[in-house]
């Protein structure tokens, strides 16, 4: 399947699996235990939470988005990003974008407190080169970042970062390799919340880690198995069947936002769009924080909720919800004000949308 295009390769995910029938949709092997040949013999497959078929399918897909050599799929974005820092030692030294989500934030907060980790947030890419030295352990890096939509250079990233021999792990959940892979820019690591853009439809969770060095991979695959944050086979199922029309989804999205982007900026009620120029998610300042629940409340086709990147069009608000955990000082110090409402576009019309937060707005 590597010859094929990209969107080829997604369309194709699964197909053939079952010569023995010919189904075309990938069969789902929901049973958690294999039967062995004879003594010493094995399928391949001997207990579901170490490897299962439909799994299997899903991850071998997720490596070749990606570009990858090894994939594991999780049961959600976190217990990817767990999975990903079990790779590293007590008293690991992290560098890590300051504009994070809210519950990796949190996660590495309790990781400081356990004594486990030290943790070197950055802002812009002199920072993050004043950081790193021969003592850093690993780099963890969202771009665009949550919710700010900040954009840092991978490529040069990676270089500093493999200068002092430092992992690079990058969050690329917003973009997803349809806009994105950060293992070409010279990363080790990518995770992606599955729930979000990847699987688009608002009804899994799950996340995905995917490395293109084979030790990291194998280590990976042996803490899945050890640690247990497997990806139920109905889950995975419905994984295969999501990024079947991820491309299709993702451009029509991103067009609708690069259209919003332009529309938002002409009213007087928003103060500033923030926007990586490319992807399907946006956020907006208001004009003051004093506005944000009237026009919470006044939307009538976006949802007020948390979670992003399906075919129905949310906004968050992050004060509140997904960068609570963060205190409140320290989030407003770099940006993430209580004027600010993040937007996740999805599926529906352009003009239907544009409408809905015209209306809102001036409620």
């Amino acid at each position: 399947m590597k010859h094929y295009h990209f969107d080829t390769q997604l369309a194709q995910l699964g197909n053939r699996k079952d010569p023995e029938l010919g189904s075309i949709s990938s069969p789902i092997h929901l049973s958690t235990t294999y039967a062995h040949p004879g003594m010493g013999q094995s399928t391949g497959y001997d207990y579901t939470r170490t490897k299962n078929p439909t799994r299997n399918t899903l991850e071998e897909g997720l490596a070749r988005m990606e570009n990858g050599s090894h994939a594991v799929a999780t049961s959600s974005g976190m217990s990817a990003i767990q999975l990903v820092f079990q790779l590293f030692e007590p008293g690991a030294k992290i560098i890590a974008s300051r504009d994070l989500y809210g519950g990796s934030y949190r996660y590495f907060q309790w990781l400081e407190d356990q004594g486990q980790a030290t943790f070197y947030y950055f802002d812009t890419e002199e920072d993050f080169e004043e950081l790193i030295s021969d003592e850093i352990t690993a780099a963890f890096i969202e771009t665009p970042t949550n919710p700010l939509m900040q954009v840092v250079d991978i490529e040069r990233l990676a270089k500093l970062t493999q200068a002092h021999d430092v992992c690079l792990i990058v969050d690329n959940t917003l973009l997803t390799p349809v806009r994105q892979k950060p293992l070409d820019l010279g990363a080790q690591i990518v995770v992606h919340s599955g729930t979000k853009f990847l699987t688009g439809h608002n009804d899994i969770l799950a996340g995905v880690v995917v490395t293109n060095v084979e030790a990291y991979g194998e280590r990976l695959v042996w803490l899945a198995n050890t640690t247990g944050p497997c990806l139920s086979p109905f889950d995975s199922w419905l994984f295969i069947r999501s990024l079947k029309t991820l491309p299709l989804r993702f451009e029509r999205q991103e067009a609708t936002t690069l259209y919003l982007v332009e529309q938002l900026k002409q009213l007087e009620e928003v103060k500033e769009v923030l926007y990586a120029g490319v992807g399907a998610m946006l956020s907006i300042k208001l004009t003051s924080e004093a506005k944000v629940t009237s026009f919470l409340e006044a939307i009538q086709l976006f949802t007020y909720a948390e979670s992003l990147g399906g075919v129905e069009s949310l906004i968050t608000y992050p004060t509140t919800q997904t960068h609570a955990d963060i205190p409140q000082e320290l989030r407003e110090s770099y940006g993430l004000t209580p004027d600010l409402v993040r937007i996740s576009v999805g599926l529906e019309d352009p003009e239907d949308l544009l409408e809905d937060l015209k209306q809102a707005l001036k409620a």
